[in-house]
């Protein structure tokens, strides 16, 4: 009888991303829809608008550690509580483990925010359907395949294997590495995200990566889903 990882590998790369976004539809696009919604009230409703405004200023003086602290909360301490409240995912991750997915996160930060601001040199701060075309091209098709999904595979799965390189290095020396491991995730990436980043880059460039770490909580929900080893 084959064993569990061997199963787990022979499951095609596009119908494990596929189950993970199928899994994840209903929470996703209930997500999206709060995106929209906090959207529309910063267009259509004068209290929100200043809320945000203000939140918007308070970022840009505090800068770095803001984009650093933040963005640790919501993609590593939040959903580290999460999986402790779940008796199923309760020994899932030990705290050194978590003070690792805690520092990537605080640096992701600071790298998304950079980027945003590359975005918006690059295509101009506008909001035409153009604009947001192609940052949302750039951002999902370029940044993420390339650069975002794999680095936050190897990180994650050196934490699942609590800190143990040797399978790590074995897995990504293995013929067919990114299409067995990094895009399955692509794929639930593509579904979760495409929409949300879409509507992020309709807010000022100030207001991105605030917008961003809420779906972020989301989708390291998602992503400690994937990444995880086959049970023994």
């Amino acid at each position: 009888m084959s064993s569990p990882a061997t199963q787990a590998s022979s499951i095609s790369p596009w119908r494990l991303g596929l189950a993970g976004a199928r899994a994840n539809l209903v929470p996703g696009i209930c997500l999206q829809v709060f995106a929209l919604g906090l959207l529309s009230a910063y267009y259509a409703h004068s209290p929100s608008r200043t809320a945000l405004e203000r939140l918007a200023t308070f970022r840009v003086e505090i800068g770095a550690p803001f984009d650093a602290v933040s963005t640790a909360l919501f993609g590593a301490v939040i959903p580290f509580l999460v999986l402790k409240l779940r008796a199923s995912t309760r020994s899932r991750y030990a705290f050194p483990q978590m003070a690792l997915i805690t520092a990537f996160w605080a640096y992701k930060g600071v790298e998304v925010s950079c980027f945003y601001k590359f975005q918006a040199w690059l295509f101009g701060e506008g909001h035409s359907a153009t604009t947001i075309i192609l940052k949302t091209l750039v951002d999902q098709y370029v940044y993420c395949p390339v650069v975002a999904i794999p680095v936050t595979w190897l990180v994650y799965t050196w934490a699942e294997h609590r800190f143990d390189s040797a399978p790590v290095v074995r897995e990504v020396r293995r013929p067919g590495f990114y299409a067995r491991c990094v895009l399955p995730i692509l794929i639930a990436n593509w579904g979760i995200w495409t929409p949300a980043v879409a509507i992020i880059y309709l807010l000022p460039t100030a207001l991105q990566l605030p917008m961003q770490n809420i779906v972020l909580c989301f989708f390291t929900l998602l992503l400690a889903t994937i990444t995880r080893r086959p049970a023994p």
